[in-house]
C-alpha cells in the first residue's frame, strides 16, 4: 500500500503504482513514475501479466520551449518527461521521468518539473510518487518537495519523511544534489555558481565515459552581439553592468563574470570532484595568494575544445593570442586547487571592464 506523506501526497514503489494503474484508485488521480525508462512497457517487462492502457498526451525533451530549463541536455534528443492518460478508462494522469538510481545520475535537471507536477496536481487531486523500490529516487523528489513547500533543511525534510516511511534512503549522489538544492534557495538556478560547478562535473563524467561533447551544450560566446528579445516600442529595464574579461591584445570579450566557475583556494577535489589527481604540491593557507587564473565554463568560441582533444591551448578566436589552457583531466590552480575538468584563462592575458 502507498504511504500517505501529506494531504493528497502518497509515496510508494512499483508494486503500489502497478496496482493503482491497473485497478484505479478512489483517492489517487495522478502518478509520478521515476524509473530508468519512461515507457509504460517497463511495468510489463517487470511482470509479464501486467497490462496498463495508456494514451499519450505529450513528450517533452530538454531544450523544448516548455522544458523549463535554459540549457540543452548533453544529448539533444534526451527526454525530460512524458505525460499520458493511463489506467481504467484512462482516468489517471501519469508523468514518467527517466531517472536512474545511481550516484552519478542527474537529479537536479529533472527536479523542477517533478515538483511542479506534484504541486499543481495536489490542488485538484492526489499524487502518488513512486520509483522501483520506493527507497531512493521517489524519496529524493518528495524530500525536495518538503524542503521547498515547508522551508525545511535537507536533514529536517528527510527526518519528516521517515516518519511516514522509515526505510527511505536516497543514494549519496542524490543527497549531494539535494544539499545543492537547499543552498540555491530550494530551486534549481542554472545561473548559480553551485549549479555551474555541478554542470561542469557532469560534462567531465561524460568525457571520461568516452562521450562526444558537442558545442551546443557550451555556454554562449559572450563576444557576439545578443539578439534583442524586446518588442518594438517597449522600453527595457536598466541592465545591470557586469564584469567582462577581454583579450588584452584585441579587446574582444572572451568571458563574462557569469561564465566564471569559482573555487575555494586549496580546496581542490571537494569543489570539482571528478576523479582524484595526485600532486606533490602541499598547499599552506598561510601562503594564500590571489589566483593567477580564472576558470570558466566551456564556451562556444573554444574551437580546440570542440575538436575533441583531451587538452590544449585556448586562443582568442579573433586575434589568436594565447589565453590559457584546457584539460579534461584537470589543471592545478596557483592556489593549490585541482580544477577538473579545467578551462583556464590566465589573468595576465586579459583586461577587466564592465559591460
Amino acid at each position: 500500500m502507498p504511504h500517505l506523506v501529506r494531504h493528497r501526497l502518497f509515496f510508494g514503489n512499483i508494486s503500489d503504482a502497478a496496482e493503482v494503474l491497473q485497478k484505479g484508485s478512489s483517492e489517487i488521480t495522478h502518478v509520478l513514475s521515476l524509473l530508468s525508462s519512461a515507457s509504460i512497457s517497463f511495468f510489463s517487462d517487470w511482470k509479464a501479466e501486467i497490462s496498463i492502457p495508456t494514451k499519450e498526451i505529450r513528450k517533452v525533451f530538454f531544450g523544448d520551449s516548455d522544458g523549463l530549463l535554459t540549457r540543452k541536455a548533453l544529448s539533444p534528443e534526451k527526454l525530460l518527461y512524458s505525460l499520458e492518460h493511463a489506467g481504467p478508462e484512462l482516468k489517471l494522469v501519469r508523468m514518467a521521468v527517466p531517472l536512474r538510481d545511481t550516484e552519478d545520475a542527474d537529479l537536479l535537471d529533472y527536479l523542477e518539473v517533478c515538483l511542479d507536477f506534484i504541486h499543481e496536481n495536489r490542488e485538484k487531486g492526489s499524487v502518488l510518487v513512486h520509483c522501483f523500490a520506493g527507497v531512493s529516487r521517489s524519496a529524493a523528489v518528495i524530500t525536495a518537495y518538503l524542503m521547498r513547500t515547508e522551508q525545511r533543511s535537507l536533514e529536517d525534510a528527510l527526518e519528516s519523511l521517515r516518519e511516514s516511511c522509515e526505510f527511505i534512503c536516497p543514494n549519496d549522489g542524490f543527497l549531494e544534489q539535494l544539499k545543492m538544492f537547499e543552498n540555491m534557495g530550494f530551486k534549481v538556478d542554472t545561473t548559480n555558481p553551485i549549479y555551474k560547478r555541478f554542470r561542469l562535473k557532469i560534462l567531465g563524467q561524460f568525457y571520461k565515459q568516452g562521450e562526444k561533447i558537442d558545442s551546443f551544450v557550451f555556454g554562449a560566446d559572450p563576444g557576439l552581439p545578443l539578439e534583442s528579445s524586446i518588442p518594438d516600442g517597449e522600453v527595457s529595464e536598466a541592465v545591470q553592468p557586469t564584469k567582462a574579461f577581454r583579450c588584452r591584445k584585441c579587446r574582444r570579450i572572451i568571458a563574462l563574470e557569469e561564465n566564471v566557475i569559482n573555487h575555494e583556494p586549496g580546496e581542490g577535489e571537494t569543489c570539482f570532484n571528478w576523479h582524484k589527481r595526485k600532486s606533490s604540491h602541499t598547499y599552506d593557507r598561510s601562503d594564500e595568494t590571489e589566483c593567477s587564473s580564472i576558470f570558466v565554463e566551456p564556451l562556444k568560441w573554444m574551437t580546440t575544445v570542440e575538436e575533441g582533444a583531451l587538452e590544449g591551448k585556448l586562443s582568442c578566436i579573433h586575434c589568436e593570442a594565447r589565453l590559457g589552457y584546457f584539460n579534461w583531466s584537470g589543471i592545478q590552480c596557483s592556489c593549490g586547487s585541482w580544477i577538473t575538468p579545467a578551462f583556464q584563462i590566465h589573468k595576465s592575458k586579459v583586461d577587466i571592464s564592465t559591460v
